[in-house]
């Protein structure tokens, strides 16, 4: 009584095809399969991409100063020191 029969899986598989159809069945198994194949790729792009992206991208520099700086800005910090 521990595992099933063929004859029980049978059943269980004629109560589920006439309970969704087989129309039904066909397209949540090619949607399925789509979002396997999705995920594979996007798991082989996004492992290339990633490392592509370390490799070409130049190292920014770091100056001390926000780039959208303006000379008429106030360091608050600069000028209670001051």
């Amino acid at each position: 009584m521990g595992s099933f029969s063929i004859w029980h899986w049978l059943i269980v598989l004629l109560v589920v095809v006439m309970i969704f159809g087989t129309k039904k069945l066909r397209n949540m198994g090619s949607d399925l399969g789509g979002a396997v194949k999705g995920f594979k790729d996007g798991m082989k792009d996004g492992g290339t991409t990633d490392a592509n992206a370390a490799s070409s991208a130049p190292a920014a520099q770091v100056t001390g100063q926000p780039a959208n700086s303006d000379k008429s800005t106030i360091d608050v910090e600069a000028r209670q020191k001051s």
